[in-house]
């Protein structure tokens, strides 16, 4: 065999060989498409071990901590702690982390769920008190838009917010101010603004708003929840539920679809409503598979009971909320002695 021959069968293979390989680079992206590890990681984050625990609201269920009218409570999610509102008073919150032997000089990060007072009015003092031992702790808060949104009133500003901002951020603090959902840690969802399919109006406010299209009713436009993606369903925290907790819950299975609703937390505004109005949110709830409540603050001693009843959910999973009780993932709800 000549040279001349060899080199062209040597250039024949080469060629040969360049082409089977192109054509297995093509061929493999549409294999991986439906690989099971490619559809894994398209799969929302979820969170494996949760603990809630109530620090501000109405009830005490031990002769530990005080009661107040507003709402806070401590997110512990595989490891990150965020704290949820900020109770009434400016010491509520910082005496009942006290008393429960709870460190909040470690959390970063803070949700307001709305501007009303008995969610806000602990932040100053917590901000100033814990960055004496950590200088980040609670420096970063997570707001919806419209909470900063002016509420004219005939004595002045009604929206306290818009001078807790400027305080907050002379300590050097910064607000995170979300118009549309985010995920802030994985498997940590929160909603943002919550779309009002259902007129709920889970509201007591008679104020107005001044919002970009002029001043309006106030429905409390920035009311948001926390949503936790979590193997049992979903875990969804709400400090007074203003949006409706059927329309937050609706917005939320848009997120993650077919989701049962393993737990929902805090006050939902359900004190004034009536029996015909418990039952609906009731038989709503029933339709996302709610399998635990902790109803606290402005949800009502009454109207957790009658939710109870109607949804045929034992006592220890629908429970009346108190300072210092706790809702564990793949445990339930340590409702502390009072509420048991």
């Amino acid at each position: 065999m000549s040279n001349k021959t060899g080199r062209n069968e040597g250039t024949y293979i080469s060629a040969l060989l360049i082409a089977l390989s192109l054509l297995m680079v093509s061929v493999r992206p549409a294999d991986t498409q439906n690989s099971p590890a490619t559809s894994v990681q398209n799969k929302p984050a979820q969170i494996h071990a949760l603990k809630v625990t109530l620090l501000s609201t109405m009830l005490v269920g031990s002769t530990t901590g005080l009661g107040e009218w507003g709402f806070s409570a401590l997110v512990e999610a595989d490891g990150h702690r965020a704290l949820l509102d900020t109770g009434a008073h400016p010491d509520t919150v910082l005496q009942n982390a006290g008393d429960l032997k709870i460190d909040l000089s470690d959390v970063r990060e803070v949700i307001l769920t709305h501007n009303h007072w008995d969610h806000v009015s602990g932040l100053m003092t917590l901000r100033r008190e814990m960055m004496k031992k950590n200088p980040s702790a609670l420096s970063v808060v997570h707001v919806a838009r419209g909470i900063f949104y002016s509420r004219p009133a005939p004595e002045g500003e009604d929206n306290r917010m818009i001078a807790v901002r400027k305080e907050y951020e002379a300590t050097g603090g910064k607000f995170v101010e979300h118009e549309e959902s985010a995920e802030i840690f994985p498997g940590a969802w929160l909603t943002g603004p919550v779309p009002r399919k259902f007129p709920e109006r889970n509201w007591s406010v008679s104020g107005k708003v001044q919002t970009p299209a002029g001043l309006v009713e106030d429905t409390i436009p920035e009311d948001q929840s926390l949503v936790l993606n979590t193997p049992e369903g979903l875990v969804v925290v709400t400090g007074c539920g203003h949006a409706g907790i059927i329309n937050i819950l609706t917005f939320a299975r848009q997120e993650f679809r077919n989701e049962p609703v393993e737990a929902v937390i805090g006050g939902l505004h359900l004190f004034p409503a009536t029996d015909e109005q418990l039952d609906w949110t009731a038989d709503k709830m029933k339709e996302f598979k709610v399998a635990n409540l902790m109803g606290a603050h402005c949800t009502g001693i009454e109207a957790v009971y009658h939710i109870r009843g109607r949804l045929g959910l034992p006592r220890a999973s629908a429970v009346v909320g108190s300072v210092g009780s706790s809702f564990v993932l793949g445990e339930g709800i340590h409702p502390g002695p009072l509420a048991k």
